[in-house]
């Protein structure tokens, strides 16, 4: 009878697990107000009876509050391309009986009753299924006009990606679209960063508040690339400069970029995995590596196909504020394959494009697509080297430079296209630079 009780209760969704209205990040703008909440992989597997962070759905929660003359509605492809349906999210989520009822075959026939006893699980697998399409159905944001003086709120099932994401809530006007941008953080992933608390407070001496010709001597004097752990041997240059709050350059890189996970014994496993079948990683660990005495507090990269492709992002808060926000240094590569090396524990490594500038100003140029930098300048500091006699990396990969860092003053808002304001350009390159 245990046994009957757990298979009727197969499917115990709890819609009152999570108050998103209570949990809520609010915006308001022109007579319409717009709420957004994302409840963690837990709290969301409790109100929707099913673990769909596992099955790679994000609810979001999203209420709009349209106190305008005219209806508005919500644009789901804005804030996900390929978003779910109610429908589409609930069958990806959906119990799976007939799959092993047909696993067991011929065998089946000679118990019986163990077939019957599956046959039964299939029932109630069937029933579980159609209630989780109503819960699904029933939560959903509704894709209809909000009309003057209306409210409407409800779930738009996106894909779910780890770490730090914006969300742009877009409302159809007819005299145009309205945008909100809200950054929610989706922390089931061990992101490197939350190793040292970054960004949780602020610190003790945030350090001297420099106007602009303090800070580009400050910058020009920092070390010109990364060490080892002694400070024996030099790495990559350090090479970009960002202006603005933790929360702001999470914010940022959160559109294509990813944060990296902390080194353990299972993301190593999956990196080698990855390494070894070419796969994607898009979370894989990124090696530390030493400036000002410390391995990096923050580390993001951009992936491509494979683990093999891909751009890393290094940060370094530095004890110094510009125009009173936070000032970071990092460094920034592009890897374009792998290759074996008795310098790294597992015997591989990553192979830079020796065109470190390139990197650097794919950076700011990313920033400036996104209307997210408010000033790019060049300063002096990483010191130039033409193609024909390169400097080398820690693990021996050979790189040139025209000795410049790029510094971005980021912008706490989506701004405009623009033109950089750069100024003090990097020279023409050295002889045999290309």
């Amino acid at each position: 009878m245990r046994l009957l009780r757990r298979l009727y209760r197969l499917y115990q969704p709890d819609e009152a697990a999570y108050d998103a209205a209570a949990d809520a990040q609010t915006q308001e703008r022109n007579g319409l107000t717009v709420r957004v909440a994302v409840p963690d992989p837990a709290t969301a597997g409790r109100v929707f009876g099913v673990p769909v962070a596992r099955r790679g759905v994000l609810p979001v929660w999203v209420s709009v509050r349209n106190d305008t003359a005219q209806p508005v509605r919500l644009q789901c492809v804005a804030l996900d391309p390929d978003y779910f349906s109610p429908l589409e999210a609930a069958a990806v989520c959906h119990f799976s009986g007939l799959r092993r009822l047909l696993g067991y075959g011929l065998l089946a026939w000679l118990f019986l009753p163990v077939l019957g006893f599956l046959v039964f699980r299939l029932i109630v697998v069937r029933f579980a299924n159609r209630k989780m399409d109503d819960v699904f159905r029933r939560l959903a944001f509704r894709l209809r006009p909000v009309p003057p003086g209306g409210e409407q709120a409800g779930y738009v099932y996106a894909h779910r990606t780890e770490g730090t994401r914006v969300l742009l809530i877009r409302l159809l006007t007819p005299s145009g679209p309205t945008d909100f941008e809200f950054t929610v953080q989706c922390r089931s992933l061990r992101a490197d960063h939350l190793r040292r608390g970054v960004g949780d407070a602020p610190p003790d001496d945030p350090g001297p508040d420099l106007d602009a010709a303090a800070a580009r001597a400050y910058l020009e004097g920092l070390p010109a690339a990364t060490s080892d752990r002694r400070g024996r041997r030099t790495g990559d240059p350090v090479n970009l400069v960002l202006v603005g709050e933790f929360d702001t350059v999470l914010s940022v890189f959160s559109s294509g970029w990813d944060e990296t996970e902390v080194i353990s014994l299972a993301s190593c496993w999956r990196t080698v995995r990855a390494f070894l079948t070419g796969a994607e990683y898009r979370y894989s660990p990124v090696s530390g590596l030493y400036l000002l005495g410390r391995t990096q507090d923050v580390a993001l990269q951009r992936v491509r196909r494979t683990i093999h492709e891909r751009l890393h992002l290094r940060l370094w808060r530095v004890p110094v504020r510009f125009r009173g926000r936070p000032v970071w240094v990092g460094q920034v590569s592009r890897d374009i394959g792998v290759r074996l090396t008795h310098r790294t524990w597992n015997l591989m490594t990553h192979r830079i494009d020796p065109d470190v500038d390139e990197s650097r100003d794919y950076v700011v140029e990313h920033l400036m697509h996104l209307g997210r930098a408010e000033v790019a300048v060049y300063v002096g500091g990483v010191g130039a080297c033409p193609a024909d006699a390169p400097r080398r990396n820690l693990t021996g990969d050979p790189y040139h430079t025209d000795g410049q860092r790029a510094a971005v003053v980021l912008s706490d808002a989506r701004t405009a296209p623009a033109f950089a304001a750069v100024l003090d350009p990097p020279p023409a390159a050295p002889p045999g630079l290309h």
